[in-house]
């Protein structure tokens, strides 16, 4: 099981404030690589089936035709009125594992405007690997091995299946949808639930009230000697 989401294209220049009307939306980038993860386990004979799974609006069906379009074979979406909070997120995921019966579920390792991830690995009670670069699958001894990158270098984790898996952007380059597929994934099935068929609360705890770019960087300054850059670490940056 894969989860995707729709968010503002990464490309867009962000606003000021939270308006998203006439915006560019697209899947949110994580997302494609851990789709493009979960068809290539599936293309080594290692799953049987990749089901995509979006929670949110109306509209965000086409973000889950686009995953369909990357040929997972069938979809989830969980209609709600308005964009849920990332615990409610992480609770209406959980219900979804509970009902299908994955044996992984892959996320990116995080949207560009949120996170929840390891509220689900922990609502599970299943075990996870985060950040994944590289990640084998031993289907007999039912176990995942997953290497993250880690401040020291490379970290190697075996997972015992079923597990979760957040990617990072070296675990491989999603491919594009060809035309064929495209239309393919407009008659694959998509199945509608409610959160509250999943038996989950809606709660919005969390309010967006401003969306700012970061601060410009300053431009560069050329000192003419150490004693310099020793005063200006001392008196402006106040680093030592």
């Amino acid at each position: 099981m894969v989860a995707v989401k729709r968010v503002v294209d990464y490309a867009v220049k962000i606003r000021s404030g939270v308006e998203t009307q006439n915006l560019k939306m697209s899947m949110n980038p994580f997302c494609e690589i851990a789709v493009e993860e979960a068809l290539k386990i599936k293309e080594a004979g290692l799953a049987q089936e990749v089901v995509a799974v979006t929670i949110g609006p109306a509209n965000c069906v086409d973000t889950l035709r686009t995953g369909l379009a990357m040929v997972a074979d069938r979809g989830i979406h969980v209609e709600a009125a308005r964009e849920l909070v990332p615990l409610t997120v992480a609770k209406v995921l959980k219900r979804l594992v509970k009902v299908e019966n994955p044996g992984l579920l892959i996320l990116g390792k995080q949207a560009i405007d949120d996170d929840c991830n390891q509220m689900i690995a922990g609502l599970l009670g299943w075990p996870q690997g985060s950040f994944a670069s590289k990640v084998v699958l031993e289907k007999e001894k039912q176990v995942a091995t997953v290497d993250r990158e880690v401040d020291g270098g490379l970290e190697t984790l075996c997972l015992d299946l079923p597990a979760m898996i957040t990617t990072d952007l070296r675990l491989n380059q999603p491919s594009y949808a060809t035309l064929p597929n495209i239309m393919k994934a407009k008659s694959k099935p998509i199945k509608k639930y409610t959160p509250e068929e999943l038996n989950v609360e809606i709660k919005y705890d969390l309010e967006v009230v401003q969306v700012t770019e970061p601060p410009k960087r300053k431009a560069g300054v050329i000192l003419s000697s150490i004693d310099e850059l020793i005063d200006k670490l001392k008196s402006e940056a106040h680093v030592i």
